[in-house]
């Protein structure tokens, strides 16, 4: 058990760092238009600003975090991290000017470095055979805080708009507190490496993946995937209303049942499909579900089929873990913190822009003016990307596993 409480130390900051965000979203609308004095419209914009905001300070410094994690170790950083976060929302709560949330929000960005620290940390303790499961887990965190974030800030919302900032500041000092206690660090003399600029900038962080073979198609890939699978939250509640005219209530109940899915399918099934097909073949074997479920959402005009379809949606989520199991065996271990890092701008650079294309793409096919009025484009746009993941992976070498 004692071997095992640092997992779960990390698997419970993954939780909260996913419901950390889950809590603020259901009363951002109402903060903003206290701070800002603006209505709901300009309020939308201004949020947009402020998840733009804190996407760009990830991929701009997730390379950084994860390499000083490689010089200076893991446990410093997260803990560093999550003593930030919590100071940084107990000041949301009291800010009274959009300025400074938007400045919050950056160094929101720029410290929200658990999931790269957390998951180089999963590497540094993981077997070869046991990374795609064990990033797996990490998935199923954010799953679990996926679907608990915004029902409680939803009911935290009816004492106040600012009220679920104070419950993520406590939830993040509390965690802090357990981190202090059983947070082993990990990075040894044998794999500590001096701390380069030239690396630990985005751009020549990306640069330096010609030193890692094998790993720039997997992380274009990756990129891609990314890109594709944002279609969800990105355009859901707009389809669901457009197609099916769903209520809010109904729009929460299918996002709570994928998130819920999510977690089960990456907290439980990954080990077995690995160990059965490989992680390549785990990859080819998610593609092929995404290429269905997409296809399915894309048509579908029943309500209640799309909603079944929401869970099953989920199974495809192998992709992520294994994708991530195979670029972790190709790097030394002195370079996971790097890697991870990489990992997270590059899901930034997808957060960032796949919205504007998703949603692009469903006003055009949703407006008067349209040939064919089909709300589901983006995803049949996104099943088109499942067949560009598939024809890199095919077309990409296979890279070879490193020794620490």
């Amino acid at each position: 058990m004692q071997n095992r409480l640092p997992i779960v130390f990390i698997l419970i900051t993954l939780v909260i760092d996913s419901m950390g965000i889950g809590l603020i979203l259901p009363v951002m609308p109402d903060l903003i238009q206290d701070v800002s004095g603006a209505g709901l419209a300009d309020a939308a914009i201004w949020g947009g600003v402020l998840s733009t905001s804190f996407a760009a300070m990830q991929f701009l410094f997730g390379p950084t975090v994860g390499n000083i994690s490689d010089r200076f170790g893991r446990r410093p950083i997260l803990l560093a991290s999550l003593l930030v976060l919590a100071v940084n929302y107990t000041v949301m709560a009291v800010a009274g000017s959009i300025w400074f949330l938007l400045l919050l929000q950056i160094l929101s960005g720029i410290v929200a470095s658990t999931q790269t620290v957390a998951t180089a940390f999963m590497a540094d303790i993981s077997k070869a055979e046991d990374k795609a499961a064990n990033f797996g887990l990490i998935g199923a965190a954010f799953g679990v805080g996926f679907v608990l974030g915004p029902l409680i800030g939803g009911l935290l919302g009816e004492f106040g708009h600012r009220a679920p900032f104070v419950a993520a500041a406590i939830l993040a000092a509390s965690n802090l507190v357990f981190g202090l206690l059983v947070m082993p660090e990990t990075v040894t003399a044998a794999i500590r490496r001096p701390f380069r600029w030239a690396r630990a900038n985005p751009f020549g962080a990306f640069m330096n993946t010609g030193r890692m073979p094998g790993v720039t198609s997997l992380l274009l890939i990756f990129f891609t995937y990314e890109f594709a699978f944002f279609v969800y939250p990105a355009i859901w509640a707009y389809f669901t209303t457009a197609r099916f005219g769903w209520e809010p209530a109904m729009i929460g109940l299918s996002l709570a049942s994928f998130g819920i899915s999510m977690a089960v399918v990456q907290g439980t099934l990954i080990r077995p499909l690995v160990n059965r097909l490989g992680e390549r073949g785990a990859i080819v074997y998610g593609l092929c579900l995404n290429v269905c479920a997409f296809l399915a959402l894309g048509l579908v005009t029943n309500g209640w089929i799309a909603l079944v379809l929401t869970p099953m949606t989920a199974l495809g989520a192998v992709v992520t873990p294994s994708l991530q199991g195979i670029m972790s065996k190709t790097v030394p271990d002195d370079a996971q913190g790097e890697l991870q890092g990489l990992i997270a701008s590059a899901r930034s650079v997808a957060i960032v822009f796949s919205p504007l294309v998703m949603t692009s793409v469903f006003a055009t096919f949703t407006q008067p003016s349209a040939p064919v009025f089909l709300p589901g484009a983006p995803f049949l746009l996104s099943m088109s990307l499942m067949f560009v993941c598939g024809a890199i992976l095919y077309l990409s070498p296979r890279p070879a596993a490193v020794g620490p």
